[in-house]
């Protein structure tokens, strides 16, 4: 996402991870943690949800861009529900098809995208370039 951060000159930027250790790269910005979860943890994921919850309706953004697995996916669900534009960028290293939280979001998310061209055609997702 610190790729990406040009393209949001002049937004306010507020970060949501799972790795609260990560408030070092983006000192001074706005910076919010929520717990760590996956399909197999389905408690820890109700968890994720409800922070995810607590922080978007806090936050009100007019825009999510999610980088992330199960908790960006959840943060896209929730915010596409009280009417925020919503980008999911797929990691570079799903290089064959599309994860499972960017094939959920192909049916939430305003865009998503690959950053593999024929994943990206493949999926029904779209190819913008990459990020490396």
């Amino acid at each position: 996402m610190q790729r990406l951060a040009p393209a949001f000159s002049g937004a306010q930027i507020h970060y949501a991870t799972t790795d609260a250790s990560a408030s070092e790269q983006v000192a001074g910005r706005n910076f919010h943690v929520f717990p760590d979860a996956n399909k197999d943890t389905p408690v820890r994921l109700l968890l994720c949800a409800l922070s995810l919850a607590w922080i978007v309706v806090r936050v009100r953004p007019d825009v999510i861009v999610s980088t992330g697995a199960a908790g960006g996916f959840l943060a896209i669900r929730i915010g596409r529900l009280l009417g925020a534009r919503t980008m999911f960028i797929d990691s570079i290293a799903n290089a064959r098809s599309l994860s499972a939280s960017a094939r959920l979001a192909l049916n939430v998310a305003d865009r998503v995208l690959s950053q593999w061209p024929g994943v990206a055609s493949k999926a029904g997702a779209e190819y913008r370039g990459a990020v490396i």
